[in-house]
């Protein structure tokens, strides 16, 4: 393949930019008590009448990350660390929420699970993902079972794919190039290519969204050694969204989607089983269809969300592996609106969960759920429910949760005190059951209990601050030894999170958080117990747009394989900028994004290769 030296075309973009600037006529100033919150709930509620701190990843943060994945987005958030997603492209990622791991976290796509049943931890590869197909991401850390049912332990994310346009034809085009080297060979050739297309629109009550990515990632070596060979990464995303509005009452929703992605990976190949440089493949391919009705009534509303997903994977080395699982799940809910203070929501969510191992093996989930929310006239607000998961392996479980707020006005702003006592439990999945390696189909499932406490201020003119302490207790937690058993003393996790977002000052804005987390019994490995994260954001004018993010994480644990010991792994400082301008208003855009400026050199896996500075230019064309 013929390189692309990446710096040539952006000094080139650079130029076009440099003459195009014009002063700023307005700026659209925050109002941050106008901002709405829906996870917590399933309600859009005002964020001062939530009691939790959720995050919001909106459509314009979202188009200043182009060029980037779901991972790189997600890992900047408070609480969050998203292992592996600085590293090969093709990297495993775990994501550690407030000390958890994977099958602690819930992912949902435009209000279903999903997950990959085949897998040890039940989670979904988020690596299949492409970002530029999500209009919005929200974050709920903490117990949310209740709501959300399995898993939704320490957090749930939220996905909601993009939408038609109103227009009868619409349609955009993305494309990015950069480079992918490392701290050591920096020579700019252009290695990372990513691709979107989408056609969308409106005609009379039928809405059509059709989009196609991919993503090729070529340049380093999963494992860091002399001379090692690369392994590439290859992603194609097809989306179809479909929908019919009946009347002002009823409309319908129907998608599909096949996502790909292939990967080159290095193992531990027999005679030594030590990490190092092979041949080795990774292919995983997931299929998606669902349907979303929806029914509008005086107060209220009834909707069911179902999809049925297919998710084949090989894996190809001298422990190579296919493994197949399906999944069908119905979620039906009502929701009613007292008044404008009672907000309840009663729904029964369905999961028939399967996957190949010696033979097929499958379980169900059955769990009527029920949700209240109070929002008084005087500060008070009151989130509660409880749901029964109806399990086909290990019976029922119930699990609840309360969470009460108090608001009080301060100016022009508010202040509010919040806590949550709340359940959640993970269920033993398939592999740990049934699998070919340790199955134990007596398995109970984990429990937890969080608590949290916080407070948060908030401004008209632009500024909130909010913390929150957080501690979750773990019985049952389901380890591996000789084989899979649910762990006998329990695990305890603690921490705080601050947040800080200041937007006082016309066309700049200022974003910060830290997290502290603490594993009182036991030990984690690669979580850190510090992680920072500040953003800086400026519109030099109308059209252009520059950044500066910082990311600092501490000192962690990993095992290294040779020695089968842990080592410490040093602290890094990671710093990166982003420069957008449109050349043509709402309609073309160029973007650069300069990654790890200062070339850090460290390890996020301990054996494996991370990212050293690295550019990419883009661009965004809407028509």
């Amino acid at each position: 393949m013929k390189k692309t030296h990446v710096f040539g075309v952006l000094y080139l973009g650079l130029s076009m930019v440099g003459f195009a600037q014009e002063k700023q006529a307005d700026s659209t100033k925050v109002q941050q008590l106008d901002e709405v919150v829906i996870s917590d709930s399933r309600f859009e509620l005002k964020r001062e009448n939530s009691g939790k701190t959720v995050i919001k990843i909106s459509q314009q943060e979202i188009e200043r990350n182009q060029g980037r994945t779901l991972a790189d987005v997600i890992n900047t958030k408070s609480g969050i660390e998203v292992n592996g997603s600085r590293s090969v492209a093709g990297q495993n990622i775990s994501s550690f929420v407030r000390g958890g791991n994977n099958r602690q976290v819930l992912v949902l796509v435009d209000g279903v699970q999903i997950n990959d049943p085949s897998l040890v931890n039940n989670e979904f590869d988020l690596r299949l993902i492409d970002l530029n197909t999500i209009a919005s991401i929200e974050i709920v850390k903490g117990a949310a079972s209740t709501l959300y049912g399995n898993a939704a332990a320490t957090a749930v994310i939220n996905i909601t794919t993009k939408k038609a346009s109103r227009d009868e034809i619409s349609g955009s085009f993305l494309t990015v190039v950069g480079t992918n080297q490392t701290q050591d060979d920096l020579n700019y050739n252009g290695a990372s290519f990513t691709n979107n297309v989408s056609i969308n629109g409106t005609l009379n009550k039928f809405t059509y969204l059709a989009s196609f990515g991919n993503r090729f990632v070529d340049g380093l070596s999963a494992a860091k050694a002399e001379n090692a060979e690369n392994d590439p990464l290859s992603r194609y995303n097809t989306n179809l969204k479909l929908g019919y509005e009946f009347s002002n009452n009823f409309e319908i929703t129907a998608y599909a989607s096949l996502d790909k992605f292939k990967t080159d990976i290095d193992g531990f190949p027999p005679p030594t089983f030590a990490f190092a440089d092979t041949d080795d493949a990774y292919i995983s391919q997931q299929k998606r269809v669902g349907i979303s009705p929806k029914y509008i009534y005086r107060n209220g509303s009834l909707q069911v969300n179902a999809a049925y997903t297919k998710i084949d994977r090989e894996t190809i080395s001298s422990f190579g592996a296919t493994n197949e699982a399906d999944s069908y799940v119905v979620d039906a809910f009502n929701k009613y609106n007292f008044n404008d203070e009672f907000y309840t929501i009663v729904g029964l969510n369905y999961g028939d969960y399967n996957s190949v191992f010696a033979q097929d093996e499958s379980f169900t989930n059955t769990d009527p759920y029920l949700n209240v929310v109070y929002v008084s006239d005087f500060g008070l607000n009151l989130n509660a429910g409880g749901r029964l998961n109806n399990h086909s392996e290990y019976g029922s479980h119930f699990v609840y949760s309360l969470n009460p707020s108090y608001t009080i006005s301060v100016g022009e702003g508010y202040t509010k005190v919040f806590g949550s006592y709340a359940t959640s439990f993970i269920a033993p999945n398939l592999s740990q059951l049934f699998g070919f390696f340790g199955a134990n189909p007596d398995l109970e499932p984990e429990e937890n209990v969080t608590v949290e406490g916080g407070l948060e201020y908030n401004t008209k003119n632009g500024f909130r601050v909010n913390g929150v302490y957080f501690n979750r207790n773990e019985e049952n937690t389901i380890i591996y030894t000789t084989a899979y058993e649910n762990a006998t003393t329990d695990a305890t996790v603690h921490g705080f999170e601050i947040e800080a977002q200041i937007d006082v000052i016309k066309n700049l804005s200022i974003a910060a958080n830290y997290t502290f987390t603490e594993v009182k019994d036991g030990e984690r490995l690669r979580i850190p117990k510090h992680k920072a994260n500040a953003s800086l954001g400026y519109n030099i004018c109308k059209n252009t747009f520059a950044s500066l993010n910082y990311q600092f994480v501490g000192s962690r644990t990993d095992t290294n394989f040779s020695t089968f010991t842990n080592e410490n792994l040093n602290a890094f400082s990671l710093v990166d900028l982003y420069f957008s301008h449109k050349l043509i208003k709402n309609k073309l855009k160029l973007f650069v994004d300069v990654t790890n400026v200062f070339n850090e050199d460290y390890f996020e896996i301990l054996g494996y290769t991370t990212r050293g500075r690295n550019v990419s230019l883009g661009l965004n064309l809407n028509l």
